[in-house]
């Protein structure tokens, strides 16, 4: 099949929830043709659907896939791509043009909703770099054994709830700072703990735990030294805080420094065992998956995936 390789394949995810998403995908055509981009387009119904689309255009021969949405749809595009045998992986490129709900992967690129020309220009330029991706393996309730990459974060505890509760607010609200009210209610009057068993390098974590975020890059500001090139994961078990520590730590986490918070305990590793995190929600890259059933393990594999970067 011949590969096209001077044209790029464009998955457009709208904004679920907007009024008229069309809007901005006809700003972005116009950018596209302004640079002289060739291109083909699709659009995705569904967020399930953005994979089987992935798969479509690799298919076809396309070696830029181009995702114009968020960090969801860019973890459906991630997962895709991973199966595509290596060698023929090697071939493709991953590019963003921010419109999710959450983007924290593109801004960490410094690749901004408002900024269409600008990151039109960047992909075009095609710099790529070889980023690492985190990957949860674990057990379905079927007994089947399974895994799922992420480029962001996995959360594990309080976090995921909030986070899910956000995305559900904010289409609602419409409004990405107005919808941190209920999240942040949600924290201050649940204060949900849950009883963990972690293993981290040569440390056990036995006892409550309010959250576990596990960043391959910011994980939306709990992993903020995270990074997606340098083999690790980062780690942040934050432990119940005080009343007072709670409002402490969400100025901190609202202004990168959460790491500077007593109820927070950073790592840096290559794996985690989960012996047990129960009744705890796991959210992957800002949505909510399937809880595993037993013990699971999260891991970083290094430099799999070509990301398009400015």
């Amino acid at each position: 099949m011949t590969a096209k390789s001077n044209t790029w394949a464009i998955i457009y995810c709208p904004k679920t929830g907007t009024l008229r998403p069309q809007k901005r995908w006809q700003r972005i055509e116009r950018c596209l043709k302004e640079q002289n981009v060739e291109y083909d387009f699709v659009q995705s119904e569904k967020s399930s659907g953005v994979g089987r689309l992935v798969k479509m255009m690799v298919d076809n021969g396309y070696n830029t896939i181009v995702i114009v949405g968020g960090d969801s749809a860019l973890n459906d595009a991630a997962n895709a791509i991973m199966m595509v045998p290596k060698e023929d992986r090697e071939k493709i490129r991953l590019g963003v043009i921010p419109n999710g709900r959450f983007n924290d992967f593109a801004h960490f690129w410094d690749y901004q909703e408002s900024e269409i020309e600008q990151t039109i220009a960047c992909l075009r330029k095609g710099n790529t770099r070889k980023i690492d991706l985190g990957c949860i393996r674990y057990t379905n309730k079927k007994g089947e054994r399974c895994h799922r990459y992420f480029l962001n974060s996995l959360t594990i505890g309080l976090v995921a709830s909030v986070m899910n509760m956000r995305r559900k607010t904010r289409s609602i609200i419409g409004s990405k700072t107005l919808s941190y009210i209920p999240s942040t209610l949600l924290m201050i009057f649940q204060r949900l703990e849950y009883k963990m068993h972690l293993n981290i390098n040569a440390d056990e974590v036995r006892r409550k735990v309010m959250t576990v975020c596990i960043g391959n890059a910011s994980g939306y500001g709990f992993t903020p030294s995270a990074v997606p090139y340098n083999g690790l994961l980062d780690v942040s078990v934050v432990y119940h805080p005080q009343m007072t520590q709670l409002f402490e730590g969400l100025y901190l986490l609202y202004s990168g420094k959460i790491l500077n918070h007593k109820s927070v305990h950073p790592y840096r590793t290559r794996e985690i065992i989960v012996q047990k995190a129960e009744r705890a929600s796991i959210g992957i890259d800002g949505r909510l998956m399937n809880t595993p059933v037993g013990p699971f393990r999260v891991c970083v594999e290094q430099e799999v995936l070509h990301f398009i970067v400015p």
